[in-house]
């Protein structure tokens, strides 16, 4: 059974940082473009960065220059560094592995994680 669990999310004050962790017990991890999305109150859930097992990395414009993401191979994990934090920026994160190497394509959520930037 595939698990996604997040941490580091919490409460920070604007101009803030906080790291994301996703710990994924996936066979084959290498075969998986892994991301983070959020979702506010009220709004779609949305990508805010993905990293291809390559290191290739896609960002939401939101988040240019102020986010990195990052993963570890051999530790199945994928990391998501915030600076800069703006209250806009509040919202579950959600860990997602997915993967279209497989037949049928796979596709795996975290539990999310609560950030909250607030003064």
């Amino acid at each position: 059974q595939v698990h996604l669990v997040e941490s580091g999310g919490g409460l920070v004050q604007p101009g803030g940082s906080l790291r994301l962790s996703c710990a994924a017990s996936l066979s084959s991890f290498s075969m998986y473009v892994m991301g983070w999305y959020r979702q506010a109150p009220g709004k779609q859930r949305e990508l805010v960065a993905m990293v291809t097992s390559g290191g290739s990395t896609t960002y939401a414009d939101s988040v240019k220059g102020r986010f990195t993401i990052s993963r570890d191979n051999a530790k199945n994990t994928v990391s998501l560094q915030m600076n800069g934090l703006k209250p806009d920026d509040t919202a579950v994160y959600y860990c997602n592995a997915h993967s279209r190497l497989f037949i049928p394509s796979r596709d795996y959520w975290g539990q999310g994680t609560q950030v909250t930037v607030s003064p």
